[in-house]
């Protein structure tokens, strides 16, 4: 892949309903290198693409994944009239196009997320991140063909020692705490840094000149058209 590698974030979720499978083609015709994606569990077990824990936000439903059916939840409009996919149909939508991150979004479904993403032979073109870091050491263990990393929204005192000790590949600070140092102790650990969420020409600069592999978008076109 190109340095800095792009992942569509939630697909391309400045220009389309985020998490849906619009977003996600959209990414992939923009030229990303990857996509990102959340993963829940809803009230009959399957597995759904949502951020949040609640469908408020993003649909014109109301209530939790988690409280809800699968029928309920694909009844609802996530945006242009896009349903909610699972996380099977996701899979279908990116095998052989692009890479694919998976953020678990709750730590009980790391098990369930992991044996789809494998048995739909993804494994290996799959990285799977959290915020609970104790979920990607599982993730790793279960899929040790699969890239893992950690995510961080501040700046802990040793990143990269957080993602040595879960058996990580990759660091993933919020790009305001993104730093030159940051960049070079990972690095020097043969850590991969990506970085999150560069919206403009501007912050890619920034991190660009610090060396990072990566960088996650809302708006990849705007990534890609900068890097050329």
């Amino acid at each position: 892949m190109r340095k800095p590698f792009v992942v569509g974030h939630r697909g391309a979720a400045g220009l389309e309903p985020e998490n849906t499978l619009r977003s996600i083609q959209r990414a992939i015709d923009i030229g990303v290198d990857a996509v990102e994606v959340d993963a829940r569990r809803c009230k009959d077990g399957d597995l759904v693409i949502m951020h949040d824990p609640a469908v408020d936000r993003t649909t014109n439903g109301k209530g939790r994944v988690s409280s809800l059916t699968l029928k309920e939840l694909e009844a609802m409009d996530a945006g242009k009239g896009e349903k909610i996919p699972t996380l099977d149909e996701l899979i279908e939508a990116v095998k052989g196009k692009v890479g694919l991150f998976v953020e678990i979004k709750e730590p009980e479904t790391v098990h369930d997320v992991v044996e789809h993403v494998t048995k739909a032979g993804m494994a290996a073109n799959t990285t799977y991140v959290s915020f609970f870091h104790p979920s990607v050491l599982v993730a790793k263990q279960q899929s040790p063909s699969s890239r893992c990393g950690v995510i961080f929204s501040c700046d802990p005192a040793d990143p990269t020692r957080l993602a040595l000790d879960v058996k990580a590949e990759l660091v993933l600070p919020n790009h305001l705490y993104t730093s030159e140092r940051t960049v070079k102790e990972a690095h020097q650990r043969s850590l991969i840094v990506q970085t999150w969420t560069v919206n403009n020409s501007d912050d890619l600069a920034r991190v660009a000149k610090w060396g990072v592999d990566g960088v996650a978008s809302d708006y990849p076109n705007v990534i890609v058209e900068a890097l050329g």
